[in-house]
């Protein structure tokens, strides 16, 4: 088997992991708040990691834990830790399904910040892509023509956390070429352990949010579940895959995870999207079908990115 078919298969198990996950991550929030839960997550993703990893620990305390080491898993974890922050935010206040076709709009975007950053000119297919995603975020997102003050602000949350997501898939892009695959998994999910954890007392004595925690089965399946498979295992296979693998390629295989993700949501919660809701999932599909498919190839390599100093 080549390195490359190994590689579609490993991202093919993360994106069934995460779209599972929408459902998991609604019903934990029942008995957590947000960054309580993500901080609770991701403590147990690192410490999994450590556990894996621990050859790498001392490598990087060989290292003296300089910036050339740390820069590149700091930075992912920092995108990843506000995607994270805002997508669990605004799965609170709308469904699962609704929230994995947002966040699918990543897709859509990585091609398009790839040319913004690498200064090169955006295909056709992509500008028709993106349109067509954007009108499928419209039906998705607002509930009748006559209702756009009625905006659901959990899906505008979703929306802000897919641009992060897709600058996380052009980082890994980036800095796989040049850094051990395995620091940067362990440096990027104990960064996010550090800014969640931070995260608690700061929205709590600011009153942003108040922190709050009801130990049940249900969440402590949830908080495994999205620590050991969805972060820790998931994630650094995704470093590990992204060698083998374009941000582009990466993007349209991730572009399933909303389908499994409105599976899962229909078998546990019985969840179905009316009739304009599907026509805005189906377009959604359409644009990261015309943009990956259709607009092919990458506006700019990830070593080039980094040559010209955007990362």
């Amino acid at each position: 088997m080549s390195q490359n078919l190994k590689a579609d298969l490993v991202l093919g198990f993360c994106t069934v992991i995460w779209g599972a996950t929408f459902v998991i991550v609604k019903d934990a929030l029942v008995d957590a708040s947000v960054f309580v839960f993500l901080a609770l997550r991701f403590l147990v993703a690192a410490a999994v990691l450590l556990v894996i990893y621990h050859r790498e620990v001392r490598r990087l305390r060989a290292a003296g834990f300089g910036a050339s080491a740390l820069s590149g898993g700091a930075l992912m974890g920092s995108v990843l830790f506000g995607g994270f922050a805002l997508q669990t935010a605004g799965i609170r206040f709308t469904s699962p399904s609704k929230a994995a076709f947002i966040t699918g709009f990543s897709v859509v975007l990585v091609p398009m910040l790839l040319a913004v950053w690498g200064h090169t000119r955006i295909q056709v297919w992509v500008w028709v892509g993106a349109l067509t995603a954007l009108a499928g975020l419209y039906y998705l997102a607002v509930p009748s023509a006559r209702e756009f003050s009625r905006l659901n602000r959990g899906d505008l949350l979703v929306l802000c956390a897919a641009v992060l997501f897709a600058v996380h898939i052009i980082a890994v892009g980036v800095y796989t070429t040049r850094q051990s695959p395995a620091a940067l998994s362990l440096v990027q999910v104990v960064m996010m352990a550090l800014l969640t954890v931070i995260a608690v007392p700061v929205f709590a004595i600011t009153g942003s949010q108040t922190a709050r925690v009801h130990w049940t089965a249900g969440l402590v399946a949830a908080v495994l579940a999205t620590g050991v498979l969805a972060t820790a295992l998931a994630f650094s296979a995704q470093v590990w895959a992204q060698q083998h693998a374009s941000a582009s390629h990466t993007a349209i295989l991730f572009s399933l995870e909303p389908v499994f993700a409105a599976i899962t949501s229909f078998v546990f919660l019985h969840e179905r999207l009316g009739a304009r809701a599907l026509a805005g999932a189906g377009l959604i599909l359409a644009g990261i079908l015309l943009v990956e498919l259709r607009g092919s190839g990458e506006p700019a390599a990830p070593e080039s990115l980094a040559e010209r100093g955007n990362f």
